[in-house]
């Protein structure tokens, strides 16, 4: 049964925001008191968090779907709809998120660090939020925007100091269970190791961790044995340590090959190349093994190699390779820059910049991208057609309809807003960037007419009586 997943792909779904509501404020002796409805609540986001209690993906292997909940429609009395609860999803730390095409999306290291995968639609406005000078009693409400749709990928690259690579069977495990208190699974045959194993070791003032990497035999950076799978737990490492068996039985192995080929996998992988590197000549508890170790030794410090020789089972020589590594790693610490405070960078956009895009297809259609836009299409209710020209309205402002002008549109031409696969397609008619005038005065509710004091109106009456009496006075017969 699997119990270690160390890379998984995530299908999350954003909650959707919640719609606006179109309502007019009634009560005894006031039946339209203009507008009331609320705003609709915003969904939820689904965000990825690091917690250090959760050291694999496997909860996101058995269920890889996972959606946030909805806003809730606003209602009448200026009531807004509740938002979304956002669903956070615990990662182990060292979590890199990526596309599906393999780009990173952030890199989560440190306990709290989250991010953002998709992100929850805005509620729509309530026709109350929509009111204006111009628009007294809007008879509709902006719908809410659907929430984002990702699939991601999540890859766990251990976060230690140390890391312990070699053969199978060359006794990295047992090396680990000696140095600190983690309890790998030990057994005589090769692959007895299945998953990274970690563990702390305590070197003076020094406390580090260490990684026991499995699986690597030639051809591992090419995926043979269960090197590709877990070479990526050495990655953030700043110490490795060779760990070489003395004690093999098969004839064509040795210290010295074992090395060469397991760095050659490791230059094949990449991006190791700076890190400091020890050997530890292991087994040297059996007869044969320590006089192999005696053999081997000078050759290897002739390479330039801090050389060691222990016995993880006769605990020979562990204090000296532990102090060894604690003091590497504290020169690594060291020499990492400190962390910079966050930065805010405000990256304001050019005057002239539109915000979306005309573009002119080989069949003649005329596809608008731009967020604003494609965001605008999204909270319109198309079956209502005030609803309809308040969206004209706002595409006129933003200049659309003279940037369709410009690219060759003629009355008729078809117009995509939106993507290929979700897109709202319509033919063009110039007279749209008329929209308030065509209307009238859109919005506004002839019902109110009936409310304004009856002196205001006997006033505008007059008025009106006065004006056309001078017309008649002016008038000249022929």
């Amino acid at each position: 049964m699997t119990t270690f997943v160390d890379r998984v792909e995530l299908h999350v779904a954003a909650g959707n925001g919640g719609h606006g509501c179109a309502s007019v404020h009634r009560e005894k002796f006031k039946p339209l008191g203009g507008p009331d409805g609320g705003n609709g609540g915003r969904g939820g986001d689904v965000i990825l968090t690091v917690d250090q209690s959760v050291t694999t993906l496997l909860d996101y292997h058995h269920s890889p779907h996972r959606k946030a909940t909805n806003g809730k429609p606003g209602e009448g009395g200026f009531r807004a709809g509740k938002e979304g609860q956002d669903l956070v999803l615990p990662v182990p730390d060292g979590t890199v998120v990526l596309d599906k095409a393999g780009n990173v999306l952030a890199d989560l290291v440190g306990h709290g660090t989250s991010y953002i995968a998709a992100q929850g639609g805005r509620g729509g406005l309530g026709n109350a939020a929509l009111a204006s000078a111009r628009r007294k009693a809007p008879g509709f409400a902006l719908l809410g925007e659907p929430g984002d749709l990702q699939d991601v990928v999540l890859e766990l690259k251990t976060v230690a100091d140390v890391a312990l690579v070699g053969y199978p069977s060359a006794g990295k495990s047992s090396l680990i269970s000696v140095l600190s208190a983690a309890k790998p699974k030990i057994a005589d045959y090769p692959f007895t190791t299945l998953v990274p194993n970690l563990g702390v070791v305590t070197a003076g003032s020094t406390v580090y961790t260490i990684a026991d990497v499995p699986g690597l035999i030639p051809g591992a950076s090419q995926g043979k044995g269960l090197g590709l799978e877990f070479l990526r737990h050495v990655e953030r490492c700043s110490v490795l340590v060779h760990v070489l068996d003395t004690a093999t039985l098969e004839s064509d192995r040795d210290p010295v090959s074992d090395l060469d080929v397991i760095e050659e996998e490791l230059k094949q992988y990449g991006g190791l190349g700076d890190r400091p590197r020890i050997v530890v000549l292991n087994k040297i508890d059996v007869p044969d093994g320590k006089d192999l170790a005696d053999m081997v030794r000078p050759d290897l410090e002739a390479r330039g190699y801090r050389v060691f020789e222990v016995s993880a089972v006769a605990h020979l020589g562990l204090k000296e390779i532990s102090y060894a590594l604690g003091d590497l790693v504290a020169r690594a610490r060291a020499a990492k820059p400190k962390e910079e405070a966050t930065r805010i960078v405000i990256r304001p956009k050019a005057v002239d910049e539109a915000g979306f895009t005309v573009t002119r297809e080989e069949d003649g259609l005329f596809r608008v991208r731009g967020e604003k836009p494609e965001g605008w299409v999204r909270q319109t209710d198309f079956n209502n057609d005030e609803a309809v020209g308040y969206l004209a309205d706002r595409l006129n402002r933003l200049g659309v309809e003279d940037k369709l002008m410009k690219a060759g549109a003629r009355s008729g031409d078809g117009v995509a807003i939106g993507p290929e696969d979700n897109a709202v397609v319509f033919d063009w008619e110039p007279s749209v960037t008329a929209g308030a005038e065509m209307l009238g005065r859109r919005g506004e509710d002839h019902r109110l007419e009936a409310l304004r004091p009856a002196a205001q109106r006997r006033r505008e009456n007059q008025a009106e009586r006065d004006e056309a009496q001078r017309d008649f006075d002016d008038f000249e017969p022929f």
